[in-house]
């Protein structure tokens, strides 16, 4: 699906790498262990600078979305939208892919897992039902 490329910056490039790896990378405070996502230098809860990269399960559940039938750039037909909840508990937007974009197959709550998808030079995390991503 053609789409925007990312820009990495310093404070991004390992979730940009972990990405091109097959993993999805977020941030975990070694002071009070609160997973966070997106990234930056300090943890939002606690304030620490002492913070670590990890890999995700992958696994998440969908808590919103909305099917975009205009999506910018033009794309083949409508694109899932999506706000998930990562099972290490940061929420994060993205894609739901994989199904059709329709709500009855869309239920909230829905397991997901993540996959990726390439755009120019960078892996893109999207998500997929955790049923078909087997």
């Amino acid at each position: 699906m053609p789409g925007p490329t990312p820009v990495p910056t310093p404070d991004t490039a390992p979730y940009w790498d972990g990405a091109a790896a097959g993993e999805l990378r977020i941030q975990q405070c070694t002071g009070c262990t609160e997973h966070y996502f997106y990234p930056r230098p300090f943890c939002p809860r606690c304030g620490s600078a002492d913070v670590e990269w990890r890999t995700t399960s992958g696994r998440a559940t969908l808590v919103s979305y909305v099917i975009n039938h205009r999506p910018l750039p033009p794309s083949e037909g409508p694109l899932v939208i999506a706000l998930v909840q990562l099972e290490e508990g940061p929420r994060m937007m993205s894609n739901v892919v994989g199904v059709e974009p329709e709500p009855a197959n869309l239920p909230l709550g829905m397991p997901l897992r993540v996959t990726f998808e390439q755009r120019g030079e960078h892996a893109i995390p999207v998500f997929t039902p955790a049923e078909a991503a087997r």
